[in-house]
């Protein structure tokens, strides 16, 4: 859904102001480090109402899965910025592994008082961290819901090779003086080419919003030691790995083009699921929370509507 943006008419704006008006913004203390969350009330609350934790990806911030929250005005969700990415702190001591991020997830809901009714919502690499949670933890939120799930090992297949590169690429960029780290790292030509590989929709606006989002916040993380950290999870682990322990509901929502999380291995990793469901967005690729979150919404609503709490 496109809006015009009041400010300059006939702009698209592609985040309503109905979103703005209700969200707050908030901040806690969990392991000695401060958590920066946003909560976006319903515009009208319903016997379908639900509260959605949702869990962003790999070098992203709450900012990213706006477009699906503005999408479902009936739920209650929150999105916190996770330790070391968005105006997070990084984890004061430890490292940032899925483990550490799923301890994270545990401790958020018990500060909030999130009960077992809550949804969990995964994108990217926020589904490795979800799925491995919920492994663990498998009566603590119901259902599950994946956006482009990273369904197979990042070393393997056809993709190997370009995961392979950008494991060089955080390497050295941990390993440079500090300035010119940080610089590689936040170099806007290098987001820019990753910006446009990953954009799948020809709709010219709306490429120039996604590049926008990921220039404005690519570069969002507390430092470089936490950052590698990440990245080293986000491509050791996946949601296979823990597919058959996910003994609840489970939505995967995936991008017909996506070319990180492909649709041959999601086919594969629903068929591992003990209760699980694939809806794949066609032209899509793995970006559906900026490119298509109207279908991403309605999928997920659907999805609630058959596993209410």
């Amino acid at each position: 859904m496109k809006t015009t943006n009041a400010g300059s008419p006939g702009a698209p704006a592609f985040v309503s102001a109905d979103l703005a008006a209700r969200s707050s913004a908030a901040t806690l203390t969990l392991d000695g480090g401060t958590v920066a969350y946003w909560t976006y009330e319903p515009v009208r609350a319903t016997p379908d109402t639900r509260t959605i934790l949702v869990i962003h990806g790999f070098r992203g911030d709450h900012h990213g899965l706006l477009r699906v929250a503005d999408q479902l005005p009936e739920m209650r969700i929150i999105m916190p910025d996770l330790p070391g990415f968005g105006s997070s702190a990084a984890f004061a001591a430890g490292p940032h592994s899925v483990e550490r991020y799923g301890a994270f997830i545990s401790a958020f809901m018990h500060a909030l008082d999130l009960g077992p009714d809550t949804v969990l919502l995964g994108h990217s690499f926020g589904s490795i961290v979800a799925a491995h949670f919920v492994a663990r933890h498998r009566s603590a939120v119901h259902p599950l819901v994946l956006v482009n799930p990273i369904a197979a090992p990042a070393l393997e297949g056809p993709k190997g090779l370009m995961t392979r590169l950008a494991v060089l690429y955080y390497r050295l960029a941990a390993q440079l003086p500090d300035r010119a780290g940080q610089a590689l790292l936040r170099n806007p030509l290098i987001v820019r080419v990753m910006s446009e590989t990953m954009a799948k929709t020809r709709d010219r606006e709306l490429r120039a919003f996604i590049h926008g989002q990921h220039h404005a916040y690519f570069s969002s993380f507390a430092d470089r030691d936490s950052l590698l950290e990440s990245f080293t999870a986000s491509v050791s682990h996946h949601v296979s790995e823990v597919a058959g322990q996910l003994d609840l509901p489970v939505l995967l929502v995936a991008g017909e083009k996506d070319e990180i999380a492909t649709l041959a291995d999601q086919h594969k990793l629903v068929r591992l699921l003990p209760d699980g469901e694939l809806k794949v967005i066609p032209g899509a690729g793995h970006l559906i929370h900026y490119e298509t979150p109207e279908p991403a919404a309605r999928h997920i609503r659907t999805f609630l509507k058959d596993h209410p709490a």
